[in-house]
């Protein structure tokens, strides 16, 4: 046991599961969500390996006895994800800004930061603590963004069960469904085939903040082509304007003098 522990990879899902079971599940996702060192943790793939560790599959796949349970991961998964969130979202509103103030370093980097920031205000707070969710590095540090910009902790909770229970259910979901799929074409070497299939899940997942950015790129587009056409009628009506001024100077002007 002992040297099964000290050969353990953390940041490998399988060895996770293997080792510490369903707790080791619930514990990865309060800390990915909740503590700014958590946010390398592998929470996509080992949700994913989750949903086929509790699948009829499961002891042909990591072995006898390994087999979690469904209900126990739909259920304790989302609150442990819940719970860690919040605990991000407290630790920014007490602490501020100054929780960032620390120079860059193989774990930390303030573009990290940053990111999470531009997320926040780009979709507004309620979508950006749920699209959050699919996005590695993001969701660990937009919780604490999120407090520190002022998102009130009643609305931060609302989002935060939704997109904790869309992002932890569903893929565990995903990976239970496909299990019996995954083993028949490829047994037990799914470790091989971990990495591909969750890019592509997490593919799939950012497709709404892709076409939110092309529609909003389509709506300031019109917004400067609505601007310049605006410009143009203005100065054109200016220029009628001018002109209709002039027109009525003249004539003045050349009735005074055939008068004389």
């Amino acid at each position: 046991m002992i040297s099964e522990n000290v050969a353990l990879n953390p940041l490998d899902p399988k060895d996770l599961i293997h080792t510490f079971g369903m707790i080791g599940v619930w514990a990865i996702l309060f800390a990915e969500t909740g503590l700014l060192v958590g946010f390398f943790f592998p929470g996509d793939s080992l949700l994913f390996l989750a949903g086929v560790a509790a699948s009829p599959v499961a002891d042909a796949i990591f072995g006898d006895g390994t087999r979690l349970s469904l209900a126990g991961l739909m259920i304790g998964g989302p609150i442990c994800a819940i719970a860690g969130a919040q605990l991000g979202h407290w630790l920014g509103a007490r602490y501020g800004r100054r929780m960032f103030d620390k120079p860059n370093s193989r774990l930390f980097k303030r573009e990290y930061v940053a990111k999470a920031e531009h997320y926040f205000q780009k979709f507004g707070p309620a979508k950006a603590v749920v699209l959050a969710r699919f996005i590695p590095i993001v969701r660990t540090f937009l919780n604490p963004v999120a407090g520190v910009l002022g998102m009130p902790a009643r609305q931060f909770f609302v989002w935060n069960v939704v997109g904790a229970v869309l992002w932890v259910d569903g893929i565990l979901l995903i990976g239970y469904l496909l299990a019996r799929q995954i083993y028949d074409a490829i047994g037990d070497k799914i470790d091989r085939y971990i990495l591909p299939v969750v890019a592509l899940i997490i593919l799939i997942s950012v497709l709404p903040i892709f076409f939110e950015f092309l529609r909003d790129r389509r709506a300031r587009k019109r917004g400067e082509a609505v601007a310049v056409i605006a410009a143009a009628t203005a100065a054109g009506a200016v220029d009628a304007a001018r002109d209709a001024v002039d027109g009525d100077d003249h004539p003045h002007g050349h009735g005074g003098q055939h008068r004389r």
